[in-house]
Formats: structure tokens, C-alpha cells, sequence
């Protein structure tokens, strides 16, 4: 991908249509990443929200966002926004509403409402063509809740539901859900994994899906500092950590063709990632298992080998090829 609007950070607008005082955990992920997203879009948009951890971010009557804000139940965000959408574009038809005052119609989930409560109303309206965003915060759990298990939870991880017990020392055993597949398969004009690490890829990917009509998905890992037994200010650490160790490809795909935004010159091990959180803790004591991390870091080269593979011998994976 090479960048046409955000070659350096002085693309990025200065301007803060997102600001402080919100009552969201310190060092959210997610948070660091709707506000680079909400930047790239500008302020002319409205924001349908699934019950989550966001849920928080916009108490009556406060509000740290300059654009609008629509709580729904966490399995029907994608048809409120369809209502949403519908109504701007009749008004638009009978003259009611400018052009120049439209607005964008963006649908803001965690993973749970993403991948398990939402999907269906989700699948529906990328079937209908509706010309949204969805803006899933990714992180790895139903975090609002107390961190229970969620289908991006990945291999290893210690959850609520899935406790570190004798009989049980390994947490969640199943392999997270595929999110970004579920949406590629379906063709819709863009989809696209982001990071707040990254605010250059993040802002030029909105900047690409902008120029398309129909459903278009970001799906940011978003570090949780209380659920990932972080510290709070180690969040873009983190977030940066999971791409340079593959964990987090950044890639995108256009009407199903997928393109891979940025690739490590060097992933460093995924090691490095999983010691520093304390949800995979119980991975390095009281006593290593290095067979656990043997499998993370194994799935992990297997998921880059098939990217390599993929790639025609005169056009090698690296930073420069990518832009």
C-alpha cells in the first residue's frame, strides 16, 4: 500500500474531535485508536454504539466527543445504524439535507458484540450493501463484563471463565475466531486490522475505505491495562509488540483481495509479547511451558509463511515493498 494522504504525522489533523474527561479505563486501547480513527474521519459523524466497555464513554448528559453518539442493545447496532443511514439519505433526496452537512454513519463494538452477540444483524447488513463503518475495539475478551472468554480470545490466555486450575493449566484452549475472514468472504468493499501503534497505517486506511461505498470494517487490537494485567501506559508498547512479533498482521482487503500493510523485517519472538502481560503469566511460572509457547509462536510462523508464499518471487515481503 503506498500512502497518498498520511506520508508523515504532520498529516495527521491537530484538531480533537474526541477530547479528555471520558470515564473509560486508563491506557484503554481501544480508545487510543477511535481517536486516531475518529481524526481520519473528521467530526461529521454519527457514532451507533453496542452495549460494551464503550458503553462508558458518553454519560448523560457528558459527552468528551464533538459528533454524535447512539446507544443501542449490543446484538442490533448494525440495524440501527441502517435506520440511521436511511433517514439521512431520504432527507437528502427531499432537499432537507445538504450534501456538505451529511454525515458518516460509524458502528462502534468491542469483540463480543463483533464476533458472537452482533454477528447476525452484522452479516445482514453487509448483505444489504449498507454504506457504514464498524469500528471493532479487539480486546481479546468481554471486558466490560469482568473479562469473560470471547471468540477473539486467543490460545493461552487466562480469562474469567477460563481460570489457571490443575486440571486446566493452559486458560483458553481454542483458537480465536477469525474476524476479519468472516467479513473478507463476504466481498464488501474494504476491511482492514489497525493499530494505535501505527497512526500513519491506521489514518490512511480511512482515508482508502473513505473513498468506497458500502460496509467497510476496522478491527484494532486494543490493549485492556485491567484485563490484560498491563500498567496503563504500556498499552501502545503492547499494541506495537503484537505487530513486530506477527501476532497482529496489518493488512487489508479491497472487495476481497487482501494486502498486507506493514511486515516486520525481523519479527522478534512472540515471547516477548506474552511475558509481558499477566493474563499468560501462568506460561512462564511458576514453571515454563514451553510447549504452550512453542505452539503460539509456531501457529504464528505458519500464518507468515502462507503470506510469503503467496507473494510472487520479484515482489519479496518487506517494508519497502509495502510502502
Amino acid at each position: 500500500m503506498k500512502r497518498e494522504a498520511y506520508r508523515s504525522l504532520r498529516n495527521i489533523s491537530r484538531e480533537e474531535p474526541l477530547g479528555p474527561g471520558g470515564s473509560l479505563c486508563a491506557g484503554c486501547g481501544g480508545l487510543l485508536a477511535l481517536r486516531l480513527f475518529h481524526k481520519a474521519l473528521g467530526e461529521n459523524v454519527i457514532f451507533v454504539n453496542a452495549a460494551g466497555c464503550f458503553s462508558l464513554l458518553a454519560l448523560f448528559p457528558f459527552t468528551p466527543l464533538r459528533s454524535s453518539w447512539l446507544y443501542t442493545a449490543m446484538a442490533c447496532a448494525p440495524a440501527g445504524a441502517q435506520g440511521i443511514r436511511d433517514a439521512l439519505d431520504i432527507l437528502r433526496e427531499r432537499g432537507k439535507l445538504a450534501p456538505a452537512a451529511d454525515r458518516k454513519v460509524v458502528v462502534v463494538t468491542g469483540d463480543g458484540a463483533a464476533q458472537d452477540i452482533g454477528l447476525q444483524s452484522t452479516m445482514a447488513a453487509i448483505h444489504r450493501g449498507l454504506d457504514f463503518y464498524y469500528f471493532c475495539y479487539d480486546n481479546e475478551a468481554y471486558a466490560n463484563t469482568g473479562f469473560q472468554t470471547s471468540a477473539s480470545t486467543p490460545y493461552g490466555s487466562r480469562t474469567a471463565t477460563a481460570p489457571i486450575t490443575p486440571a486446566f493449566p493452559l486458560g483458553v484452549v481454542q483458537q480465536r475466531r477469525d474476524l476479519f475472514e468472516i467479513w473478507r468472504v463476504q466481498k464488501p468493499p474494504y476491511v482492514a486490522t489497525v493499530s494505535a501503534a501505527d497512526p500513519l497505517d491506521l489514518s490512511e486506511k480511512v482515508y482508502r475505505a473513505s473513498k468506497l461505498s458500502g460496509p467497510k470494517l476496522f478491527i484494532a487490537l486494543s490493549p485492556c491495562p485491567p484485563g490484560w494485567e498491563a500498567e496503563p501506559e504500556k498499552s501502545v508498547e503492547l499494541a506495537r509488540l503484537a505487530v513486530e512479533t506477527g501476532i497482529w498482521p496489518l493488512k487489508e482487503a479491497v472487495y476481497g483481495q487482501v494486502s498486507h500493510t506493514k511486515v516486520p523485517r525481523r519479527f522478534k519472538p512472540v515471547e516477548e509479547y506474552l511475558a509481558s502481560q499477566g493474563r499468560f503469566r501462568h506460561l512462564f511460572e511458576p514453571k515454563r511451558n514451553d510447549e504452550a509457547i512453542a505452539r503460539i509462536q509456531a501457529a504464528v510462523e505458519k500464518y507468515w509463511k502462507a503470506v510469503s508464499d503467496a507473494v510472487a518471487p520479484q515482489e519479496p515481503l518487506s517494508n519497502e515493498a509495502v510502502g
